[in-house]
């Protein structure tokens, strides 16, 4: 008889998982954590005379969630559809069961479950009837992880090597070599530029030039070094605070110095320096903790228990610094040259500092040697309307940080009492293997944002990173590549398509479009034109000419650099806010006025006429024609370099076909031959009807699916 009772009884709620979203998306908005905005004095956030456990009739939230009066009825006409059954039925179910609420998931320390990757990716699979895909092939996994790990496709003679190598640790040895290639710092400095909203110019309506390049460099040396997360934060946070700091610390502080000025004539310095404070209350809380204190610059968080009085105490963390809304950016740092190496910080998102080449300044972070700022609340967000003084500090919801500065709260961010830091890092580069993140709002971890797919998985990777591999990120990218559900086909088979459709369970490998930097440095590598120069001042390279002006008259044109400048990885890409690089703004990537914490990926015909008709495309399409030209088996060649397989018979043919199509049609007009042979990669030293003939077919090759998406 019990048994029977059990199996009849209602399956338990978390409120978590099932409540709060409710709660959050139809209650928190007039009665949350906002006192200016809760109504009735009613507070469903936390427990609640509104709710009477383990009685729902006597429940106020049950009686008004399915009242039939429109002067009753929760929430109101005018603030959206009534809740659904189901709702009210989870809702019922709660407060049967006890009403029992619980501090946010996100909140709660994370704690290392018993598993590992794959079972816990497993455990959700065998749910939903599924297992995970038969390995990818070699010559797929070769492409896949160089693409992933150095933004380039790997070389033809690495991918016949790792195809043959008959070693048992074939695997793990080639994805060693691609952590050690310096590309891997370039490619996963622009993950890391998009969140520092790094860009060569101040932004703004003028947008003037602005020199911080070092400071790209910086982070580039910082990857390449394998600095561990917790330095790399705490030195840009805050290097300039550590005793005796390095030369590289200091420049790394130019994380906050990314903010935009404005010294356009007749703004008010005061109010631009303001802006950049704000700017990087909000930058180091969405980067670091995934949680948007934005809206509490002017009132209290409507969804999450974070005050607009605690969003102004870590504004005060910021306010004391030297730098003002200046023209000449100060303070800035003189670069030595050649530079000076002294030892790091012993104790530390060990050993000797890496140095910074190349002479040059770089705005900084500096404190305010006396005459520390005074900080008060401002109402409605407004720096003119000032309410009480508050001291420095962070949010009640988590734990306090052990001092009052910026070394304090960078510390406070990567301490093992944080509760979001961790999750948020691997959240961010689990979305960059696998396409989207185990949260997948990556940039919302609070009421409002998804639930994570695998929550053990996700609190499994975080208490891996923070405590046994010690921050170091190298380690956690080689965990999550080794892993069996990263090492899987990409094929979509009938009954994971209608079980999981869009992958969130993990049923397949990784599919998606590639970032934008990486769809041309891809180009330009198979055209072997890609420049190995690392490091220095931005490149100018080819662009469309439009003939327009911005704001105040400056050209939007810009004049490409010369020699291997023009072929630089996109990452040295000179970056304007109000013009940024057209081709890679067509392909999602962002203008970096502020901080974005994850690019979209867009689907539209721009992109195909970019990949087709942009100068670099063009030069890259001939690039590769006059390599296939060179080759014994061009068609051969062209597949393997682009994609790193054989060709199949069918798509030999085809791509024969597309050849000598062009090349009659080229060999009737010689003008024309000669420009799509030559303009712009420069004179050719072979028939130019052939060379541009084969020129269309690397065009074709450039324009793949399959060489656009990383699979």
């Amino acid at each position: 008889m019990l048994v029977a009772l059990l199996l009849l009884a209602p399956p338990p709620v978390d409120f978590n998982r099932d409540v709060r979203p409710i709660l959050s998306n139809r209650c928190f908005a007039c009665h949350g954590p906002d006192p200016k905005a809760r109504k009735a004095e009613l507070r469903l956030d936390q427990p609640s005379d509104a709710v009477t456990p383990g009685r729902p009739a006597d429940s106020e939230l049950l009686k008004r969630v399915t009242a039939h009066d429109a002067d009753e009825v929760m929430p109101p006409p005018k603030f959206g559809k009534p809740l659904s059954p189901a709702e009210v039925d989870t809702l019922r179910r709660w407060v049967e069961q006890g009403a029992k609420y619980a501090v946010h998931w996100s909140y709660a320390p994370p704690v290392r479950p018993a598993g590992d990757i794959d079972q816990f990716i497993r455990r959700g699979l065998t749910a939903a009837g599924l297992d995970f895909q038969p390995e990818a092939n070699r010559t797929t996994l070769a492409r896949r992880l160089a693409l992933d790990l150095t933004g380039l496709p790997p070389t033809m003679p690495e991918v016949e090597a790792f195809v043959a190598d008959p070693r048992p640790d074939w695997y793990e040895r080639f994805v060693a070599a691609q952590l050690a290639k310096p590309g891997y710092g370039e490619h996963w400095a622009r993950l890391w530029l998009d969140l520092a909203r790094y860009a060569d110019s101040a932004g703004y309506a003028d947008d003037p030039p602005r020199t911080i390049w070092p400071y790209r460099d910086w982070v580039i040396r910082a990857l390449d070094a394998n600095q561990p997360f917790d330095r790399f934060t705490v030195d840009q946070l805050a290097g300039d605070l550590l005793p005796h700091p390095t030369e590289a610390q200091l420049v790394a502080t130019a994380f906050h110095r990314n903010t935009m000025t404005n010294n356009e004539g007749g703004t008010s310095d005061e109010e631009f320096r303001v802006a950049a404070v704000v700017d990087r209350v909000n930058t180091t809380m969405a980067v670091w903790m995934g949680t948007s204190m934005a809206c509490c610059q002017c009132h209290t968080h409507k969804y999450d228990p974070l005050t607009q009085a605690e969003y102004f105490q870590l504004f005060a963390v910021f306010n004391t610094q030297q730098d003002a809304d200046r023209k000449d950016e100060a303070p800035t740092l003189t670069l030595s040259d050649p530079p000076v190496q002294r030892p790091g910080r012993a104790a530390l998102g060990g050993g000797t500092a890496f140095a910074v080449k190349l002479g040059g300044t770089v705005p900084v972070m500096r404190e305010q040697s006396a005459g520390k700022r005074l900080t008060k609340l401002m109402h409605r967000g407004n720096y003119l309307d000032l309410g009480e003084a508050v001291s420095p500090g962070t949010p009640a919801a988590f734990p306090p940080m052990a001092g009052t500065d910026r070394l304090a709260l960078a510390e406070w961010l990567v301490s093992r009492d944080n509760p979001l830091t961790a999750r948020v890092t691997v959240n961010r580069f689990w979305e960059q293997l696998f396409g989207a993140g185990l949260v997948r709002t990556g940039e919302e971890f609070g009421s409002q944002g998804d639930r994570p797919t695998h929550p053990e998985l996700l609190d499994y990777l975080a208490v891996t990173f923070r405590d046994d591999l010690k921050w170091d990120v190298k380690e956690l990218l080689k965990l999550l590549v080794t892993s069996r559900a990263y090492r899987q086909s990409g094929k979509v088979t009938a009954p994971a398509l209608a079980a999981d459709p869009d992958n969130k369970l993990v049923s397949r490998g990784p599919r998606h479009r590639l970032p934008a930097e990486t769809v041309r440095d891809q180009a330009l590598a198979v055209a072997g034109l890609l420049s190995d120069k690392r490091f220095g001042p931005p490149a100018r390279p080819p662009q469309p000419t439009f003939g327009l002006s911005a704001a105040f008259g400056r050209s939007m044109d810009w004049q490409t650099s010369s020699g291997e400048d023009r072929h630089r990885r996109g990452v040295y890409t000179e970056w304007r806010r109000t013009n940024p690089y057209p081709s890679l703004v067509t392909f999602d990537a962002p203008s970096r006025e502020t901080c974005s914490l994850r690019r979209v990926r867009t689907n539209t015909p721009l992109q195909a006429l970019v990949t087709l008709n942009d100068p670099v495309y063009v030069e890259a399409a001939q690039g590769l024609g006059r390599r296939m030209h060179a080759a014994a088996d061009p068609v051969g060649f062209g597949v393997r370099v682009m994609l790193c397989r054989e060709p199949t018979a069918a798509e030999r043919n085809r791509l024969s076909n597309v050849f000598e199509t062009a090349k009659a049609k080229y060999a009737a007009d010689p003008v024309r031959a000669a420009k799509m042979a030559t303009d712009p990669i420069g004179p050719a030293a072979g028939d130019v009807v052939e060379l541009a003939a084969w020129a269309v077919v690397g065009n074709v090759l450039l324009n793949l699916d399959e060489t656009l998406m990383r699979r």
